[in-house]
């Protein structure tokens, strides 16, 4: 009896030793098309906008980089009858009104300033028009009487004339 077991254990042992291992059956996977076509928009990073105003001949050229409500930018304003100016925008973004100031250079004198806002519309954008400080003739007295209505309106313009405009 013990012969018995001995051979059917060592016969079941040189069985398992002859197979061959299995490979893994590989799960196929399958890609999704449309992730690998879509590019990633980055919603984080500055939004760069253009806009351009004409009014009889006069134009005016901004650029504004909105970074999560923090607004910079360039303006240029090109007179026909007066002096141009040529400077930077620093401000912020209050819901659809963007708060600036216009650090500038005119009549060959650099470091004027001035307060600007601008109400976003479907369009562009239009200059808000206030009562300006005595004193300064900068700032304006109260926000809550700036009128959006009148002042320069700006319509959404190509990045590349802009640029070139402000250069």
């Amino acid at each position: 009896m013990k012969k018995l077991i001995v051979l059917s254990v060592l016969s079941a042992i040189l069985l398992n030793c002859n197979k061959k291992a299995e490979a893994p059956v590989a799960e196929t996977v399958s890609s999704d098309t449309t992730a690998a076509t879509e590019k990633v928009k980055d919603t984080l990073g500055p939004k760069s906008y253009c806009y351009m105003g004409v009014t009889g001949k006069d134009t005016v050229f901004v650029s504004i980089d909105d970074n999560l409500g923090t607004i910079t930018g360039k303006m240029a304003t090109k007179n026909s009858e007066k002096d141009s100016n040529k400077g930077d925008l620093t401000g912020f973004k209050s819901g659809d009104t963007l708060k600036l100031t216009y650090t500038f250079a005119s009549e060959g004198k650099a470091g004027n300033k001035n307060d600007l806002y601008f109400i976003k519309t479907k369009d562009g954008l239009a200059e808000g028009i206030g009562e300006r400080d005595e004193e300064t003739g900068t700032k304006y007295t109260d926000e809550k009487k700036i009128k959006y209505a009148g002042g320069r309106t700006l319509k959404t313009a190509d990045c590349n004339l802009v640029a070139n405009a402000l250069k």
